[in-house]
């Protein structure tokens, strides 16, 4: 969700801060994205990660390594149905041992980060500021703290705790529009520069003794498929668009064969994805808004045929507007 790529003014800026007063600075928004951004990429590290989000808790082990241009991740789930995934690139395996099945597709970068940063029309800095509050021990480093303040109340704030040295987030606030936690995502221990055996962590990637399933995802365009936002909502950009097949993890179908659209839009630091599919008056019940619990979201709405789903850790008016502006091309 965060970009993260080192800038060699950055240093100058955190200067800057420790001498004028913590509470009055701000840091120019996009050479702090790119810097955790980076420290992402780069870091070596293991840790055991934990999410709170709707009064409920989820926890997993991660281990991340990057080896030249190669990024190797590994996530396991702690809690709930066991899970692990893991990530080589762009190339994304989900692992269910109890049912011994795995998915494997292509998870692209949207190029939200850093190329949008890069770009000439990048307009982050005119819908998020950034404020640095101070400085905290978080899992035994220390770490700077920002908050990420909204310009509009079309999308949450953030507060952020960033490794001191290598800019890597360690624990991530999202702010309801009226400043309060919605949800939480903290290591409650990290090894950074870890010891990480970097042939086993690529063999735990074999699918070997799993049934694979490799779900069909075309690219496309709204337009193509016959689709418009009548008018832009401010600061979210497309980034993409795709087609696959119906899935229970998406809109509950049962394998119909029927296809769903999802059209990504991001305004750098947040994503709203609209799934479009067939109406189906016997999975698709009423109309409106659902609160997954934390900073997520969901909207549905019916359009002739047509059956709209719009998901994102955006507050209800930002899916609203998207759910609203969205049409079939005459």
């Amino acid at each position: 969700m965060l970009g993260k790529r080192l800038v060699s003014f950055i240093a100058w800026c955190l200067f800057s801060v420790q001498s004028t007063g913590w509470a009055q600075v701000e840091l120019p928004l996009n050479a702090w994205l790119l810097r955790v951004h980076q420290a992402a990429r780069q870091s070596v590290y293991t840790g055991t990660f934990v999410v709170s989000a709707g009064g409920r808790l989820a926890s997993a082990r991660i281990w991340h390594v990057c080896d030249g241009s190669q990024q190797l991740e590994r996530v396991e789930s702690l809690s709930g149905t066991p899970r692990a995934i893991f990530r080589r690139n762009d190339q994304v395996v989900t692992f269910f041992p109890q049912s011994r099945m795995a998915v494997a597709e292509v998870r692209e970068s949207l190029g939200v980060f850093p190329n949008l940063l890069k770009s000439n029309d990048s307009s982050i800095g005119n819908f998020y500021r950034l404020k640095v509050l101070g400085q905290e021990r978080i899992a035994g480093f220390d770490a700077d703290v920002v908050q990420l303040v909204p310009n509009d109340r079309l999308r949450y704030g953030y507060r952020v705790w960033n490794e001191k040295k290598t800019g890597l987030i360690i624990q991530l606030q999202t702010l309801d529009l009226d400043g309060k936690v919605l949800e939480q995502a903290a290591f409650s221990e990290l090894q950074l520069n870890a010891s990480v055996n970097v042939a086993r962590l690529s063999k735990s990637g074999s699918t070997d003794g799993y049934r694979v399933l490799r779900p069909g995802l075309q690219k496309t365009s709204a337009d193509a498929q016959g689709w418009m936002l009548q008018r832009e909502i401010d600061g979210f950009t497309s980034m993409a668009c795709y087609q696959r097949p119906a899935t229970p993890a998406v809109t509950g179908a049962t394998g119909n064969g029927q296809t769903t659209m999802q059209w990504m839009f991001s305004d750098g630091v947040a994503t709203v994805s609209l799934f479009v599919e067939a109406y189906d008056r016997q999975r698709h019940a009423s109309e409106g808004l659902t609160d997954m619990g934390g900073a997520t979201h969901t909207q549905t709405r019916r359009i002739n045929d047509w059956w709209v789903t719009v998901v994102g850790e955006v507050p209800p008016t930002t899916l609203s507007a998207f759910a609203n502006a969205l049409e079939r091309k005459k």
